[in-house]
């Protein structure tokens, strides 16, 4: 590895709820740095859960991000000219960010609504435990178990942490 590696950097908490997890998922739905719209995007998507489902959105949002964060996910590794995919423990910041990418690739692939509505469609999908985001974890999950033979190739990683 050259270099140092950078350094973590603190997300401030947005503000309308002050919540670093809400400020961090804003900063997924940006584009090209239009921050306004992603909070605009996301907070309509929180009123529509309100009105939806009447539990605190906030509430929905962290139990969605739970139900959906994988406890563990695959990676290839080559071992004597042959390629495994070896499962893997998630360490807790990955956990967050394949939720939410999962959340908002799932939402980005419905069709006919605003992103608020697919947002707020996700959001309750996954506190139901449903839903996409729902379906590509337990895939995930799946796709570890099946290589679960495999999990003795993990601890000749060439990577020290």
């Amino acid at each position: 590895m050259r270099g140092k590696p950078a350094p973590k950097r603190n997300i401030l908490p947005d503000p309308k709820y002050r919540n670093t997890m809400v400020a961090k998922f804003i900063n997924y739905i940006m584009r090209e740095g239009k921050k306004a719209t992603a909070q605009a995007i996301l907070y309509s998507a929180f009123d529509r859960v309100k009105e939806r489902i009447n539990i605190d959105p906030l509430d929905v949002f962290d139990t969605a991000i739970k139900n959906i964060a994988p406890l563990v996910e695959v990676r290839g590794r080559r071992v004597g000219g042959a390629n495994y995919q070896i499962p893997f423990p998630v360490r807790g910041e990955r956990k967050y960010a394949l939720a939410f990418r999962w959340i908002l690739a799932a939402a980005r692939n419905k069709k006919r609504k605003s992103m608020a509505e697919k947002l707020a469609d996700e959001f309750v999908a996954a506190f139901n435990k449903e839903g996409d985001a729902m379906k590509k974890r337990n895939d995930v999950h799946k796709m570890a178990e099946s290589n679960r033979a495999f999990a003795h190739f993990a601890r000749f990683s060439k990577r020290k942490k």
